[in-house]
């Protein structure tokens, strides 16, 4: 990626100058407590290089889906309040996105300084369709850090989005990648051109449309794709079992008998499954195996016997790159198949394996399970920018940083 880096802007100077970051702060949030901070952890280091070379700090960030207007419940409070805690210096938190709170606060800016704006998807120009409503807000945010001021983005998460605060900003101010943008770009050109074999992908999560462009593009690449979550059920109903009431794309089931026509040498589906009679944590269970299939109940977790199979596999990979949880990992009787491909990619990783943890719910399960970060070659903070990347797609986000403005 031919672009301009974080030491680049530091190496011209920064003090005194505001410079906008776009950081990824889509927190997972329960009763307004935020149970995963990786991400705001992940953006600790540009930030503070920034702040130490005497910058006026200016946050972009989003959390959750609000229509489009402001909603108390997604506001970022809660990660002033942590980044306050992670950079050791208090984050204010402007009350709008490019209002009169934010101008307020942008222009009584002291070198050091860091603002957080409110939730930039409170504005709806931010997602807007139309290139002029987009530019229009982004203009605003060029309005805050003033006519030397910067841009540096640095939220991963978000370049594979065409938005105001990821894209249009990019072209109206000196663009930077930061820290945690490069070391994630890195990674992925890793683990597709400088590949270690053999090499091993774990792809879970509820849906086949979701990740069948990136089954298209790794799985004549890969030795080993392992498949589970509830996304495995479209392709065991594409065998032939009945899968009871478990997640199921029916439009998808001639697609998965394609790809098991076309890569059944390396796909790897579950061998058996834990059988829920419901939705719950407290749900009856029983083991039923694939090739008979079951008619009632839904399966809500790989089996023993196939967490036992994808473990022996994953241990003897060098390469792995895995997103998608195995199972509803949040309830504890169905996160024996997610916390057994964890930990047995944390042993291949000791073995010398290099190991990515895609991002999302991956990155989710592994904390839950107090497995640390290190344990791993990397853990992205992107998962459908990583998933894009990876199926060679464009990512609009970088893109407009290799054009050099």
């Amino acid at each position: 990626m031919a672009v301009r880096t974080l030491e680049d802007l530091l190496g011209e100077g920064v003090e005194g100058r505001g410079v906008l970051v776009r950081s990824d702060f889509n927190v997972p949030l329960e009763n307004g407590e935020i149970t995963d901070p990786g991400r705001i952890i992940a953006s600790v280091p540009t930030l503070s290089k920034l702040i130490d070379a005497g910058a006026k700090v200016i946050i972009t960030a989003h959390l959750g889906r609000p229509k489009g207007e402001p909603d108390p419940a997604l506001s970022l409070a809660p990660v002033a309040a942590r980044l306050s805690q992670e950079l050791g210096r208090n984050v204010q938190l402007a009350g709008d996105v490019v209002g009169t709170d934010a101008l307020a606060r942008a222009e009584g800016l002291t070198d050091g300084d860091v603002l957080l704006l409110e939730n930039i998807r409170f504005d709806p120009r931010e997602t807007s369709k139309d290139d002029a409503e987009r530019e229009q807000l982004a203009t605003a945010l060029v309005e805050l850090v003033g006519d030397d001021g910067a841009f540096v983005s640095d939220g991963f998460g978000v370049v594979h989005r065409k938005q105001a605060s990821v894209y249009d900003v990019a072209k109206l101010l000196p663009s930077y990648a930061g820290d945690l943008v490069a070391t994630e770009v890195d990674v992925l050109q890793k683990i597709t051109t400088d590949v270690t074999l053999p090499y091993a992908v774990v792809l879970g999560g509820s849906k086949v449309s979701d990740k069948l462009g990136v089954i298209e593009a790794l799985a004549p690449k890969v030795d080993t794709l392992v498949i589970g979550g509830g996304m495995a059920f479209t392709f065991i109903k594409a065998q032939g079992s009945p899968v009871g009431d478990s997640l199921l794309q029916e439009d998808m089931i001639d697609t998965c008998k394609d790809l098991l026509d076309r890569f059944g040498d390396v796909i790897h589906l579950p061998h058996d499954i834990v059988v829920a009679d419901k939705f719950a944590a407290d749900a009856d269970t029983s083991v039923a195996y694939t090739r008979d299939g079951f008619t009632e109940g839904m399966g809500l977790d790989i089996g023993p016997g196939t967490v036992e199979r994808f473990s022996t596999v994953l241990r003897a990979a060098k390469t792995i790159f895995w997103n998608g949880p195995m199972g509803v990992f949040e309830f504890e009787k169905f996160a024996a198949g997610t916390r057994g491909v964890a930990e047995a990619i944390v042993d291949a990783t000791k073995d010398g394996a290099y190991s990515v943890v895609g991002g999302g719910d991956s990155a989710a399960a592994v904390r839950s399970f107090g497995l640390p970060d290190d344990a791993f070659s990397h853990i992205s903070t992107g998962g459908g920018a990583s998933l894009e990347y990876l199926e060679g797609k464009e990512l609009p986000g970088l893109a407009v940083l290799d054009q050099g403005n």
